[in-house]
C-alpha cells in the first residue's frame, strides 16, 4: 500500500470510478475526485467510493468565492468525510481564514486538510504575465501565495514539481506539499505544462504526488508504480 500516491479519478462515470477504486485500493490509499464526478453524481459519490475501498478521498473542487460561501462549502465537505480539499489562495486572507475556522469546528479526526492552490499546473509564465497581468516570475508568485496560505493556517499547498523546492524552502516543514503533474516522461500528452517524475517531486520537498491516467490505465498497477519509482 503506497501512502504517498494520490490516484486521480479523471472520469464522470461513477461505475468506472468505482471499478478503478476496487482495482487499485490494494495499492494506493487515497483517491482524488473533482467536478466531473461530483457534478454528475453529487457528493453522495464519496460514500460510494469509500464503500468500494477508498480509504481516503481528496475532494479537489478548488473553492473560490466570498468567505461565507467557502466556509459553507468546507462544512459540507467535512460532513461527507473527505480527507483533503482545495481552495484558491487568490480568494484572499478573509476567505482562507473563514475556511480554516469552519474546518476547526469539526473534531480533529473529521476535519479535512485544507490545501491552497496558487497557480494551476496548466499555466505557463506567459499565461501568468500576458493574460493575467501578474508581474512576478511564476516561481516567485507561487512562493508568495504559498507563504500567505500557511500564514492563514491552511494545512498545505498544491505545487508543480518545479516549484515545490522553492516553496519547501520558504515554508519549511509547516505545511504539506502535494504535487500534480506526475508523468512517466515529459513527452506524454497532457494539458499540464509543468510536469516531472515522482522522484523529482519528492526530491524537491513534496509529501504526496497525484497520478492519474498513468496509473488508472495500467494493466499491472504494482508494476506501473515501480516504473514510476513508487514502491510500497
Amino acid at each position: 500500500m503506497n501512502r504517498k500516491v494520490i490516484c486521480a479519478l479523471d472520469t464522470g462515470d461513477v461505475a468506472e470510478a468505482i471499478q478503478t477504486v476496487k482495482s487499485l485500493s490494494d495499492h494506493v490509499l487515497t483517491f482524488k475526485i473533482g467536478h466531473a464526478l461530483t457534478l454528475t453524481n453529487g457528493l453522495e459519490v464519496i460514500a460510494k467510493l469509500k464503500d468500494a475501498g477508498a480509504q481516503r478521498i481528496f475532494l479537489d473542487l478548488k473553492f473560490h468565492d466570498i468567505p461565507s460561501v467557502v466556509a459553507l462549502a468546507v462544512r459540507e465537505a467535512a460532513k461527507c468525510g473527505v480527507w483533503m480539499t482545495t481552495l484558491h489562495v487568490a480568494g484572499g486572507r478573509a476567505m482562507m481564514t473563514a475556511a480554516v475556522e469552519q474546518a476547526r469546528a469539526f473534531d480533529e479526526e473529521d476535519r479535512p486538510l485544507l490545501m491552497g492552490v496558487s497557480v494551476l499546473t496548466s499555466l505557463s509564465q506567459r499565461d501568468l504575465t500576458d493574460d493575467l497581468g501578474v508581474t512576478r516570475d511564476l516561481p516567485e508568485h507561487m512562493v508568495r501565495l504559498s507563504q500567505l496560505a500557511i500564514d492563514c493556517e491552511l494545512d498545505g499547498v498544491i505545487a508543480s514539481p518545479h516549484e515545490a523546492g522553492a516553496i519547501r524552502m520558504a515554508i519549511g516543514h509547516e505545511g504539506i506539499i502535494v504535487t500534480p503533474g506526475i508523468q512517466l516522461n515529459s513527452a506524454e500528452s497532457s494539458d499540464q505544462t509543468r510536469v516531472a517524475s515522482a522522484q523529482f517531486a519528492f526530491d524537491n520537498g513534496a509529501d504526496y504526488v497525484v497520478i492519474g491516467r498513468a496509473l488508472t490505465s495500467a494493466e499491472d498497477p504494482q508494476a506501473r508504480l515501480a516504473e514510476l519509482g513508487l514502491t510500497s
